[in-house]
């Protein structure tokens, strides 16, 4: 299982920090294990339900998400890295993290990604914020994962959520706006 995270996620190795490399990684095989899909699925099945018709992958997503994010920080650390302190492991984590909680979301039906039971009951945040403090993630990566979507407006975010929030939702949103043309 190892060998297919670090295949689905080379992007793992951005993460300097061994530890919180590790503790990221064991937590996507947890989902992997948990989960009805596979990592094959996740290169196939749409990365939202609430687009119809979507042809990005759930990992096309996940990676892109995932790079703007890293992208950003850097260019944050360089131009204002005097007042906005951003922690790259930190972030690079949490971004891998945000939605490994829908694993668990999920179900298939005739070869389709639909939302299971699970899904009906927890979001994704939630699920994934649990399966990252069971493989030990520190509380500043779950807090990206439960601050990422619509449920992080509630509560105060650090400059790393901040991050993957707005680099999740900048991919999410054109999407979203097509159904409302």
């Amino acid at each position: 299982m190892k060998d297919t995270v670090l295949e689905l996620w080379p992007e793992l190795e951005w993460i300097k920090d061994t530890e919180l490399r590790d503790q990221t990684a064991k937590t996507w095989e947890m989902a992997l294990s948990k989960s009805v899909l596979s990592a094959e699925d996740l290169n196939v099945i749409p990365f939202t339900l609430l687009v119809p018709d979507l042809e990005v992958s759930f990992m096309e997503h996940k990676r892109c998400v995932v790079h703007i994010a890293r992208d950003s920080g850097v260019q944050i650390k360089n131009h204002l890295g005097k007042g906005l302190r951003v922690n790259m492991d930190v972030l690079i984590s949490g971004a891998i993290l945000a939605d490994v909680g829908k694993l668990l979301e999920y179900e298939k039906k005739d070869g389709k990604a639909i939302q299971g039971n699970y899904g009906k009951y927890l979001r994704h945040t939630f699920s994934g914020v649990s399966l990252a403090e069971s493989c030990g993630v520190p509380p500043e990566v779950c807090h990206i994962i439960a601050a990422h979507a619509g449920e992080g407006d509630m509560i105060k975010r650090s400059v790393e959520a901040y991050i993957v929030h707005h680099a999740d939702f900048m991919t999410f949103l054109p999407f979203k706006s097509r159904l409302q043309a």
